[in-house]
């Protein structure tokens, strides 16, 4: 084998381990950026944010596309209650209402939990999560779903333009259009939301309340308007997890929990409280289990995740980018 054709293979190869791992870290980010605003700010342990990453996906599913379902609105006589209004419909709409339930749950849920122990708020959240798994095993059924890609992102990224001639020039040629969307929209609402919180009054206030909320409230202002908010952004980016999630990865009723553990590591490794350690914990974790998989190790990719925060934390307890007060 020439040098020439083992350079190529090896850059495609990094070049498809390197989108992969985005793709797959860019979901954990969508949560961990929502958890990490809620714990930092709020100080609300929050075990039902897995919960809303259903909410996203099943919610897409029925705007997107016309599902059918075999649970009690089956019995109903509702047993394929989609509205088949297309995907950017979904993208549009999820997160708005995934953003009014997070405003909910801030207000009846989680205000009144606010100055009782962790374990409380442990507790109460995951009994919701446990609830909102039920109900939707109990309505849509206990199978695995999945979201059909929008035409428009389906096929392989090589007939992108400009994409499709660099991805050519790496030597890649099965990357899905989908993969480059999700990492395109991560990045987007993400940038949104640090600019929010970093270089705006209401971030500035988020910010000051977090380091002395005391001091705050004898200024004047009120945070009780900030916090709901903070939570409702935190909520919406969890559906939109979902949302964009549902294309790649098969859910099911109780697939909220079984991302929670992996997106709260994120968060912890990451730095509780940092975007940008939420961002460096959620791209570490994808080209990990990407790597793995892409290398014949797939039974190996969530002990890699686990072994790497395990790690993580004992080098570096506060978490790579963890400080006192971090945003």
């Amino acid at each position: 084998m020439s040098a020439s054709l083992l350079a190529l293979q090896t850059s495609s190869e990094i070049a498809r381990l390197l989108i992969n791992g985005l793709q797959a870290g860019a979901i954990y980010i969508l949560l961990a950026v929502g958890l990490s605003i809620i714990l930092g700010t709020l100080k609300f342990v929050n075990f039902a944010h897995g919960a809303l990453y259903i909410v996203g996906a099943y919610l897409g599913l029925i705007i997107a596309g016309m599902p059918t379902f075999s649970g009690k609105l089956a019995e109903w006589g509702f047993a394929s209650p989609g509205l088949g209004w297309g995907y950017l419909a979904a993208l549009v709409i999820v997160p708005l209402v995934v953003f009014v339930v997070g405003l909910a749950m801030e207000r009846f849920v989680a205000q009144p939990f606010y100055d009782r122990p962790d374990t409380d708020q442990i507790l109460l959240t995951y009994g919701i999560a446990l609830v909102v798994a039920e109900t939707f095993r109990v309505l849509f059924g206990g199978q695995s779903r999945g979201i059909a890609q929008p035409p428009w992102a389906s096929g392989s990224a090589t007939g992108v333009p400009v994409v499709g001639d660099v991805l050519a020039f790496l030597g890649v040629n099965a990357i899905s259009t989908w993969r480059l969307v999700v990492i395109l929209l991560t990045a987007v609402l993400v940038g949104i939301v640090f600019l929010l919180i970093e270089y705006t009054d209401f971030g500035l206030t988020v910010r000051a309340g977090t380091v002395d909320p005391e001091m705050v409230e004898m200024l004047g202002i009120r945070l009780s308007r900030p916090y709901l908010v903070v939570f409702g952004i935190g909520a919406a980016l969890a559906g939109v997890a979902g949302l964009v999630g549902g294309p790649l990865v098969q859910f099911y009723p109780g697939y909220g929990g079984e991302i929670l553990v992996p997106a709260f590591l994120t968060v912890v490794v990451g730095g509780v409280g940092s975007i940008r350690g939420a961002v460096v914990g959620g791209l570490a974790f994808g080209l990990i289990q990407s790597g793995l998989i892409q290398f014949g190790f797939s039974e190996w990719s969530q002990v890699g995740i686990y072994a790497f925060a395990a790690i993580v934390l004992l080098v570096r307890p506060q978490g790579l980018l963890g400080e006192e007060v971090a945003v």
